[in-house]
């Protein structure tokens, strides 16, 4: 779709910094409030000066606080394209100085060089919407949790027994309440994600590779959205850190290939624990990892593309729409 107007949006907790952008590349700015009432009111009365049909409205993601203007785009049918803060900065060249409102026509004209990049936002599905959310308060109480399974092991021996127990006592209680919680989320995802037919198909798959557990098949199924924001495992890969690249340049500077550090951590974190996991049950991946290791090769090389195998594997089985077999062979017409 080709656009005509360009709306950049700087998105923060209490308010909206807004900019347009014509193919003229004349400029307007307004500031309103980050709530849907006044974002519904501000497009009411710009679509009567304006055609919004053909507009890419472009904000930098900054997680829930973009709920507001995500819920009344998607009501109203406008095109939103939520784009990570640090892509804009890489493309947006040197800056010299920075307000809310030189960031809000940086975006927008970040949207207007790059709209053919645009991946305007669809309505998902309520279930993943609410997996999602409940995803997000578990692992809140998993840090929780640890912090406190911390805390009463960090000071057995190093303070008066007396207020030791009593301490580890409340801490303890805390810990139960809290494992409790998770307990209750973890049925609720459960239920949710069974009363989605592509949802437990999907996590079906993804549990019937070797080292994918529940945890690893949730995250990357909300990480892609279903399976509809990445196309291919390479580049899912890449948003989770394990796909290596080289650093090159001329004849003097040279570099083993690595992975880059700008990545979803939480994923890279739940494959590598995947791929310990994987090699250590019997089949492909511990095959594959001591015949590696026996050439010498690194071990933590041999781990990352282990896991590489694994989203590869997952995203095949996806495409293909069937459940992993361990001796599957492909039969040629």
């Amino acid at each position: 779709m080709q656009f005509e107007l360009f709306i950049g949006i700087d998105v923060s907790k209490l308010t909206l910094d807004i900019a347009f952008r014509n193919q003229d590349a004349e400029v307007e700015s307004f500031k309103i409030e980050n709530k849907p009432v006044s974002i519904k009111r501000f497009f009411k009365k710009l679509s009567k000066q304006l055609n919004l049909e053909n507009a890419l409205v472009c904000a930098e993601f900054t997680g829930h606080y973009c709920y507001p203007l995500r819920k009344v785009c998607l009501e109203e049918g406008y095109s939103l394209w939520l784009e990570s803060g640090a892509e804009i900065k890489q493309r947006s060249g040197v800056t010299r100085y920075k307000n809310d409102k030189v960031d809000a026509i940086r975006i927008a004209d970040y949207a207007r060089r790059h709209q053919d990049k645009a991946k305007v936002q669809r309505i998902e599905d309520y279930t993943l919407e609410s997996v999602r959310a409940l995803s997000a308060e578990r692992e809140l109480f998993i840090k929780e949790r640890a912090k406190y399974k911390s805390q009463i092991k960090d000071l057995k021996g190093f303070m008066d027994e007396a207020l030791y127990k009593a301490r580890s006592k409340r801490l303890t209680k805390q810990v139960e309440s809290l494992t409790k919680l998770i307990k209750e989320i973890d049925q609720q995802i459960k239920l949710l994600l069974e009363s989605s037919e592509k949802l437990t198909n999907q996590k079906a798959i993804l549990t019937s590779i070797d080292g994918i557990g529940d945890q690893v098949a949730i995250h990357t199924i909300l990480a892609t959205s279903a399976f509809t924001k990445f196309n291919s495992g390479r580049k899912f890969a890449c948003h989770a850190g394990v796909a290596p690249f080289s650093f090159e340049s001329g004849t003097s500077q040279r570099s083993r290939r690595k992975v880059s550090h700008r990545a979803n951590m939480e994923l890279k974190k739940l494959f590598h624990m995947a791929a310990l996991s994987a090699i250590q049950m019997k089949g492909e991946f511990k095959d594959y990892f001591d015949r590696k290791v026996a050439e010498g090769k690194n071990k933590m090389t041999v781990i990352n593309a282990v896991r590489a195998k694994l989203i590869n594997r997952i995203f095949a089985l996806i495409r293909d729409n069937r459940i992993n077999e361990k001796n599957y062979l492909i039969t040629l017409a």
